[in-house]
C-alpha cells in the first residue's frame, strides 16, 4: 500500500497527490514516469513525476479526470492508498548548461515540465518558461515556475488571465526577437500542442523535445501500444522516450493513435459509473449486495 500523504483539488478535472513511496523518490529523475495501479484489479497508468522529495521519501504526481482510473483515482483522500506505485521508469531529461532554453508546458502537462525547467535552471541555464492551459482555473503551479525560471509567459485560450494567445504566438516572438539566442527548446502537454511547438521550431533549427508519455499503456514495451513513427524507424515511448526529438515524430500518426482507443475508454467509464451508483443506491437502503 502506497499511501496518500496530501491531496489538492486544482481544478474541477485536476488532481495532485502526494504519495509515500520512498524507493521512487530516492532515484527519480527529471522526466521519468512511475506505473500507478489503483486497486488489485486496477490497470496500469503512466504518470510523469511532478515532483519528489528523496528525504521525505514521497513523490507528488498531478493527474486529470480523463478515463476510468483517473477518475477512479480522484475519488481517494488522504489515508487511502493506491495498490503499486512502481519507478522510476523512462529516461530522464538530458540537464547539461546549454545557454538560453524555452519550457513550454500545456494544461496538465505543467506539472512534468516544472521539475525539467528547475533542473535545467540549477545547472545554470537561463530558462524561459511559457505557460498555457484553455482558461485560468486549469493553470496550475505558477508561483512554482516563476522561483525556477527568469522569464515567466502565461498564456490562455479565452484570455481569462494572462496573455491571450496559444503558446506558440509567444514562441515565434522569442525565435524570431532574439535570433540564435534560444539553444534548446522543450514541449509537454497535449499532443496537438507540442506538434504545433515542433511546427514552430523547426524552421528555426532550434531542437525540440516532446514527452509523449500520454500515449502508454502497459508501460514496460510488452503491449506495443505507445509505438511511435518517427522518421528514424519506430520507437516504444515507454523504454525509449519518454522523451523525443519533437522534428522526427510522424504527427499525423501519432495523433491518430492517441484517439485509437477513446471509445473503449468512454465505455469503461460509463460502467464503472454505473456500478458506483448501483453500490451507493444498495449502501442508501441498507442492502449488502
Amino acid at each position: 500500500m502506497y499511501k496518500i500523504l496530501e491531496k489538492q483539488v486544482l481544478s474541477d478535472v485536476t488532481k495532485l497527490m502526494v504519495v509515500a513511496a520512498p524507493h521512487v523518490a530516492r532515484n527519480a529523475k527529471a522526466g521519468q514516469f512511475v506505473i500507478v495501479i489503483v486497486d488489485e484489479q486496477g490497470e496500469r497508468i503512466p504518470l510523469t513525476i511532478a515532483d519528489h522529495d528523496p528525504v521525505a521519501g514521497t513523490v507528488t504526481l498531478i493527474f486529470q479526470e480523463v478515463g476510468k482510473s483517473t477518475i477512479q483515482m480522484g475519488t481517494l483522500n488522504v489515508g487511502d492508498g493506491f495498490y503499486s506505485v512502481a519507478g522510476p521508469l523512462g529516461h530522464p531529461t538530458e540537464i547539461e548548461e546549454y545557454g538560453t532554453v524555452v519550457c513550454v508546458a500545456g494544461g496538465v502537462g505543467i506539472a512534468p515540465m516544472y521539475p525539467i525547467a528547475r533542473d535545467l535552471k540549477r545547472a545554470g541555464n537561463r530558462v524561459i518558461v511559457i505557460m498555457g492551459a484553455r482558461t485560468k482555473e486549469l493553470l496550475f503551479w505558477e508561483d512554482k515556475m516563476a522561483a525556477v525560471s527568469d522569464e515567466l509567459i502565461v498564456c490562455t485560450d479565452d484570455g481569462s488571465y494572462g496573455r491571450k494567445s496559444l503558446v506558440t504566438e509567444p514562441l515565434k516572438e522569442i525565435l524570431t526577437a532574439r535570433p540564435g539566442e534560444v539553444v534548446k527548446v522543450w514541449a509537454i502537454g497535449p499532443t496537438i500542442m507540442m506538434k504545433f511547438v515542433s511546427w514552430t521550431t523547426q524552421p528555426f533549427n532550434v531542437p525540440t523535445i516532446v514527452s509523449l508519455n500520454s500515449i502508454m499503456i502497459d508501460g514496460t514495451g510488452m503491449c506495443g501500444g505507445c509505438r511511435v513513427a518517427m522518421t528514424e524507424g519506430a520507437k516504444f515511448v515507454c523504454v525509449d522516450g519518454p522523451e523525443f526529438d519533437g522534428h522526427q515524430v510522424d504527427w499525423a500518426n501519432l495523433m491518430s493513435r492517441v484517439q485509437y482507443y477513446r471509445d473503449e475508454e468512454q465505455a469503461a467509464v460509463e460502467h464503472w459509473q454505473q456500478a458506483r451508483d448501483h453500490v451507493c443506491n444498495l449502501d442508501r437502503v441498507g442492502i449488502t449486495d
